[in-house]
């Protein structure tokens, strides 16, 4: 019962953020992005927790997403930055969470090499329009890359329950996917069909980590 009040809270914060995006209402997206970032921290910590590196971790993880999102949605090169450097320190404890769940084996290898191809296909199409900004996308693509090998290593080799398992691979697919399209708003070309089809992503990806907490230990 929880998740569900959870999930129907962050369906309407979305449509909400959704709508302030199209406004392009700044005060109005900046608190229901926080809001909705805010919710998605609370949804771990209501789950059925075990204590221990993965929750700590994850924990972290979302925290570390949430202060990406406040920074992001403040307009200025610096605050971009920021947010950019918090969601890599993100996804770095994301990548801490998932490994200390299972091993890096051979799925992990063969995982790694799909995605690495189709992040070093997303860089080039993305390289002409990066200008100065090629390093630091091309150092958070490889950390991301990462995280999304090492959830398909919890897919594939762990312990882990099967409900558990789903839920890191799909969150973490959908973070992946996510980011793609705030590159491709950022760098390629400013437009709301970038936002529809990125933010149901990203937070949709958000939630299931963060649900993850109950079912993984």
């Amino acid at each position: 019962m929880p998740n569900l009040a959870i999930i129907a809270a962050a369906i309407v914060l979305l449509a909400v953020l959704l709508f302030f995006e199209r406004k392009n209402a700044f005060l109005g997206r900046l608190v229901t992005k926080t809001s909705l970032s805010s919710l998605f921290v609370a949804a771990a910590f209501l789950q059925p927790w075990e204590a221990g590196g993965y929750f700590s971790f994850l924990a972290a993880g979302l925290v570390l997403c949430l202060v990406g999102d406040v920074c992001l949605a403040l307009p200025g090169e610096k605050s971009f930055m920021a947010g950019l450097v918090s969601f890599l320190l993100g996804h770095v404890m994301y990548i801490v969470a998932f490994f200390l769940v299972t091993d890096v084996g051979l799925w992990a290898a063969g995982g790694s090499v799909v995605v690495f191809a189709a992040s070093i296909g997303v860089f080039m199409w993305l390289r002409p329009h990066l200008g100065d900004m090629k390093i630091p996308v091309l150092v958070y693509v490889l950390v991301i890359s990462v995280m999304l090998t090492a959830a398909w290593s919890v897919f594939m080799e762990s312990g882990v329950g099967s409900d558990g398992r789903l839920l890191v691979l799909v969150g973490a697919v959908m973070f992946y996917l996510s980011d793609i399209t705030v590159a491709m708003d950022r760098f390629v070309k400013d437009r709301f069909s970038n936002k529809l089809v990125g933010l149901p992503l990203y937070f949709g990806g958000q939630f299931l980590l963060a649900f993850s907490a109950g079912y993984v230990s």
